[in-house]
């Protein structure tokens, strides 16, 4: 216990300046801070679509969903809505010249809550279902069955996991519209290393300087997901009594047992990734960290300027937002990139 609560004011203390994260969509980028909502798009006529607005959290609003571990799970669950409604927002401005006089019918939240449920099922189907039944299957074939009380049933599901991310964006990178994606995404990296850096002031030219690589990357905390969930599975599932003769039923059962450990699982990778941003010269930290960063090599490219400005100029309407100088909602348009249009 005492080693514990010497540990408690790291996870509990907070950063020097309010972090800022972000998301790569349709020729554009989100920012999140703890008080607002960004979104920039480049349309194609040039112009530049801006949805800004002040964001009241769960995850600020209420101190018990600020506490270690349980935070983790209110953001992730908090950071799957916001993407998806940017990524409704970057689809109807970056939509071609031809589709614009088109009407655009604007979904409403309860069709966006469904998208999102199915969207969660069936990534759950691939990345959590499939893996757990290769692995059964794997023992079946080899005529040594694995039960999932052992702890070379988690290791080899962790395995499959990797494969199937791993093989997964390898597969989409190749597509020219998701490689756009990933070069927007690396305009994010670079513009958040931009303010981490330099806060005060910075521009295009600040974020060029930067790496695309960053560890609070969503890419880097899905692999200390897997990484998470090898160590809570082997723990926990040792002691889940077996709940039915069949093995297939059982598994399907076993599965069902996981589902709500992915709460916990996210909140300790949570707390882990948000340690190795504040303590980056920690050896142990940087050693759980660098995978992500190695599969970042996929996910993101280097960007072009104009990409960057985008990047830059939802990064700075956050910061307005942050600093009290900006409290509008609503869409704006704008011709031209001018780094002052973001600070009034």
């Amino acid at each position: 216990m005492k080693r514990i609560r010497r540990l408690m004011p790291l996870f509990l203390a907070e950063a020097a300046r309010p972090y800022i994260g972000g998301q790569a969509v349709l020729e554009g980028v989100m920012m999140r801070s703890p008080g607002s909502f960004v979104v920039a798009v480049r349309r194609p006529d040039g112009e530049i679509a801006v949805r800004a607005e002040p964001w009241d959290n769960v995850f600020t609003r209420y101190r018990l969903f600020r506490l270690p571990l349980l935070r983790g799970a209110v953001v992730l669950i908090e950071s799957l809505w916001n993407g998806f409604a940017a990524l409704n927002f970057s689809a109807e401005h970056a939509a071609p010249e031809e589709e614009k006089g088109k009407p655009v019918e604007k979904p409403s939240q309860l069709a966006m809550a469904g998208t999102l449920a199915l969207s969660l099922v069936l990534g759950l189907a691939l990345f959590t279902g499939l893996p757990h039944f290769l692995t059964w299957g794997l023992g079946q074939l080899a005529g040594h069955p694995i039960d999932t009380t052992s702890y070379a049933f988690h290791v080899i599901d962790g395995m499959f996991q990797l494969v199937i991310f791993v093989g997964y964006l390898a597969l989409i990178s190749r597509m020219p519209d998701i490689r756009r994606v990933f070069q927007y995404h690396g305009a994010e990296h670079k513009t958040i290393w931009a303010y981490e850096t330099q806060p005060a002031a910075f521009d295009v030219e600040d974020a060029a300087r930067q790496t695309t690589l960053h560890p609070r990357c969503g890419t880097s905390f899905l692999l200390l997901v897997v990484g998470v969930s090898i160590a809570i599975y082997s723990a926990i599932f040792p002691l889940v009594p077996r709940a039915i003769e069949n093995d297939f039923l059982n598994n399907l059962a076993m599965l069902g047992v996981k589902l709500p450990l992915m709460f916990p699982i996210a909140g300790a990778s949570f707390e882990l990734q948000r340690l190795s941003a504040r303590y980056p010269k920690n050896l142990l930290l940087r050693a759980l960290t660098a995978p992500g960063l190695w599969m970042q090599r996929i996910t993101t490219k280097e960007p072009s300027r104009d990409q960057l400005e985008i990047a830059v100029l939802a990064m700075k309407r956050c910061i307005a937002y942050e600093e009290g100088r900006l409290n509008e909602r609503g869409v704006t348009l704008y011709r031209d990139y001018d780094g002052a249009i973001a600070v009034p």
